[in-house]
């Protein structure tokens, strides 16, 4: 696909600084990233509905809900994977923009792909939340039917079993949701974001 030229980046007139005061919070994006099963999504929006409560500007985009729409057209390919994990930085840089704290519940198996995304943010502003689960559990969870469905050969390039995943090297917050209740995984969280000074 051809790249456009003749674009020019447009200031906004209302600041990201200026949204953040209105809120009178901090703006940040949340990665969970972790296996399939895990418990990112469900971590995610309990974290939402609890920051809802509080009238925090919040904000879930969910990896399955985005192949629906934005991401349709991509595959599971190692190029598709990535794209799908580039969009939805630009997507979350946007969340940022406005103003609102966006929780990615993604599994975006490879750390150049978080990477190039954590470049896109200023210092501070990208949270990686490694959601650390054992295959094992995992496969036991399988809420999707998914490993059962890989084992089968009836998915390829599921990540865990014949597609990689890549954890993180230094996350910012690591949730072993093996060991922790969803209850306790929010708090957490909300305690880091409290000691950051972004709520």
């Amino acid at each position: 696909m051809k790249q456009a030229t003749n674009i020019t980046w447009h200031e906004a007139a209302v600041t990201k600084n200026d949204r953040r005061s209105q809120n009178g919070h901090g703006s940040c994006v949340l990665w969970f990233t972790g296996l399939s099963g895990s418990g990112k999504s469900t971590i995610a929006n309990a974290l939402s509905q609890n920051l809802y409560r509080e009238r925090i500007s919040e904000y879930v985009l969910d990896g399955d809900n985005i192949r629906h729409g934005l991401n349709r057209n991509l595959g599971f390919s190692d190029e598709d994977r990535s794209e799908n994990i580039r969009r939805i930085g630009e997507v979350a840089k946007l969340f940022v923009d406005s103003g609102t704290i966006v929780a990615t519940a993604f599994i975006s198996p490879f750390r150049k792909d978080r990477d190039a995304v954590r470049s896109m943010f200023e210092d501070g502003e990208f949270i990686e939340v490694h959601v650390h689960c054992p295959l094992a559990e995992c496969e036991r969870r399988d809420p999707k039917q998914l490993y059962a469905k890989a084992r089968s050969g009836e998915i390829k390039d599921f990540t865990g079993i014949d597609s990689p995943y890549e954890e993180p090297d230094a996350p910012e917050i690591t949730i072993r949701s093996d060991q922790l209740s969803v209850e306790e995984a929010v708090k957490e969280i909300k305690q880091y974001l409290i000691d950051r000074r972004i709520i």
